[in-house]
């Protein structure tokens, strides 16, 4: 009996295995009616009217300069097959290509800048050393090596009053200077000698001879022996004062 239903459990099984094996490799059919599509031509010119569709090639006439960029290349390329040998010296004379147009705008920057730096300090050496020919000469070399007192006398004889002011605001200067009130020094300008002295009594009337020789010098004004004598008698006043303190 076990051995009867032992057997058609086996069919049973070798029964639905088969069903299910057909049933999964059964063909389904499309039975859709085809649509068969037709190109008139007018949907021909359509693609041939747009530029994106036209393939035609037209060969252009190589230029002198695209000649010797070829030769050029050509020319590299065998130097660095020759040196690197075939495949590194195609491969790195791409690489040197592609580098080589931000290799000399670095260059080209460096050459413009070194041009500038040195235009710039050539103008610098040049500005001090005019300037210093300059000072030298109008005030360094009076205060320094002149008789101040002496030229003084000398413009007041010439009637050149004006310049007769500026070497007596000279040698006030020198005079301050001597007597250890200011320290003179050529980049040093009258503002800064004002500042030296505002703790001093003499801070009063040395603003007073500094604004008539601005006045005076700076200012262009030709003044008379009248006018002279009335700003003289302010230096000699704080000559005085000097002598005093």
């Amino acid at each position: 009996m076990q051995k009867l239903l032992f057997s058609l459990f086996i069919c049973l099984t070798f029964s639905i295995s088969a069903w299910s094996f057909q049933d999964s490799t059964a063909v389904s059919y499309d039975n859709t009616p085809i649509e068969i599509q037709k190109i008139t031509k007018e949907d021909l010119q359509s693609f041939k009217e747009d530029a994106k569709y036209n393939y035609t090639l037209e060969k252009s006439e190589i230029t002198w300069w695209q000649d010797f960029k070829n030769w050029l290349y050509s020319y590299w390329l065998r130097f660095f097959q020759w040196l690197l040998g075939a495949e590194k010296g195609a491969g790195f004379l791409t690489a040197f290509l592609r580098v080589l147009p931000y290799v000399l705008l670095g260059i080209l920057i460096f050459i413009l800048i070194k041009f500038f730096l040195k235009a710039n300090m050539q103008n610098i050496a040049l500005s001090k050393k005019n300037q210093s020919t300059v000072v030298l000469s109008e005030e360094e070399q009076i205060i320094k090596n002149e008789d101040i007192q002496q030229l003084i006398k000398n413009a007041i004889a010439n009637k050149n009053y004006r310049l007769a002011i500026r070497y007596y605001y000279l040698f006030i200067l020198k005079t301050l200077s001597e007597e250890e009130l200011i320290d003179w020094q050529l980049q040093k300008t009258n503002a800064d000698y004002e500042q030296e002295l505002k703790s001093s009594a003499l801070a009063t009337p040395f603003h007073t001879i500094t604004r008539l020789y601005d006045y005076v010098w700076y200012g262009g004004f030709t003044i008379d022996e009248l006018k002279y004598k009335k700003a003289a008698a302010e230096f000699v006043k704080f000559q005085n004062t000097i002598s005093k303190s």
